[in-house]
């Protein structure tokens, strides 16, 4: 009996220890990627992504940082088409909404992810004046003229040039538009050059040239939803705006030229709030928009990078920064999102699944003496730029 328990005894001190090794091993094996992922080293590379109706060919290209986050970029728009960062587990997921496919950026997209301009939001019936001349833009939203008109910037084929520098790679991409280009007034020479650095922030820095006198407001069209793309709405992501006034807007969402104060309004973010929250209370500037989509003027100290606006997952544990030099911030929640568009995850988007906060000028500036002007005279050059910068809750 002594040895049959002696022998009994070994045997599952012998299981015990087999068992210890298959944990440590199925352990380390679910690491390796995450600790791979931390050792590489920042790249970029390049894939044919499509081509275009004309034959034009246009290419991806995906920025990866030390840190295991990933953002790919088309040529076509400029377009930021995924953006995959981890939550507070260390699990990675794609926050922009966007396509897998060229005909659907082509025939469909609300501008996800692009780049807007040359006048980024709307312009009251597509017409203004500088330099003692009025231009009649193309009206593509109602009466008025929407991002740039009916070819912006968001449908145009940018010039890519990569780069891997001090710890960051990026992508400088370049665009010429024609003096007479949707009948803006003389020929933009346009960058905007993307940086994703070692510590999860997506840096945008736009410039511009003109040959005459003209109006420029560039921005990214990036749609968030921090649980991931394509997962549900995004009406329990928390956002805080240090904004305390924004622009009112009229029946046709074209700001009325009054600077109003956001106490007391269900517009306010100036306390972390559920963007759900009072999505959905009874007020003309809700109701006109049917959700968000109004210029919050930002509540700036001096001049330079300032934040502009934090939003929060509570599920995951993301946080979305954004970090800009700009006067105003354009909040739009989703509402035309409509459940016929596919994301690049297979899912519908429905309304309210992804939000976008637009560094920028006003809307239709040029026509209000009172907001901060947005004219742009040669010799000059128009610079700016918006960080977004990710991390997690602890």
């Amino acid at each position: 009996m002594p040895s049959r328990t002696r022998a009994r005894s070994t045997l599952a001190a012998a299981v015990r220890l087999v068992l210890a090794a298959v944990v440590t091993m199925a352990l380390s094996l679910a690491v390796v990627p995450q600790a791979q992922a931390a050792a590489a080293k920042p790249s970029i590379t390049k894939k044919y992504f499509g081509t275009m109706p004309d034959g034009k060919k246009i290419d991806i290209y995906t920025l990866r940082n030390s840190r295991g986050m990933r953002v790919n970029i088309l040529t076509y728009g400029g377009i930021i088409q995924s953006i995959d960062v981890p939550d507070k587990r260390g699990k990675f997921a794609n926050v922009a909404l966007g396509f897998d496919n060229l005909p659907d950026y082509v025939n469909k997209s609300l501008y996800f992810g692009a780049i807007i301009g040359r006048y980024a939001n709307r312009i009251a019936k597509g017409r203004f004046s500088v330099a003692g001349k009025t231009y009649q833009l193309p009206v593509n939203d109602g009466p008025n003229s929407l991002h740039g008109g009916t070819k912006g910037f968001d449908k145009r084929v940018w010039a890519a040039h990569p780069f891997n520098r001090h710890g960051s790679v990026g992508l400088e991409l370049t665009y010429t538009s024609p003096n007479g280009e949707e009948n803006y007034p003389g020929t933009l020479r346009t960058k905007v050059v993307y940086t994703l650095t070692n510590d999860n922030k997506i840096r945008m820095d736009y410039s511009a040239t003109t040959d005459r006198t003209t109006v420029v407001n560039l921005t990214n069209h990036t749609y968030f939803n921090l649980h991931g793309e394509g997962d549900g709405r995004i009406l329990d992501q928390r956002l805080q705006i240090n904004a305390s006034r924004y622009t009112p807007i009229d029946k046709t969402l074209i700001p009325t030229g009054q600077i109003a104060r956001l106490s007391g309004t269900p517009l306010d973010f100036r306390r972390p709030t559920t963007i759900g929250a009072r999505i959905n209370r009874k007020n003309q500037q809700l109701e006109r928009a049917g959700g968000y989509d109004h210029n919050y003027v930002l509540d700036r100290h001096g001049r330079g990078l300032q934040l502009a606006a934090k939003a929060v997952d509570p599920r995951s544990g993301r946080v979305l920064e954004v970090i800009t030099d700009q006067p105003g911030l354009q909040f739009y929640s989703g509402n035309f999102l409509d459940g016929t568009l596919r994301g690049t995850g297979g899912h519908l988007y429905q309304k309210r699944s992804g939000f976008t906060l637009e560094s920028q000028h006003y809307p239709d500036s040029p026509n209000h003496k009172n907001f901060p002007s947005t004219v742009l005279r040669p010799g000059d050059t128009y610079r700016t730029t918006t960080i977004y910068a990710f991390s997690t809750t602890r």
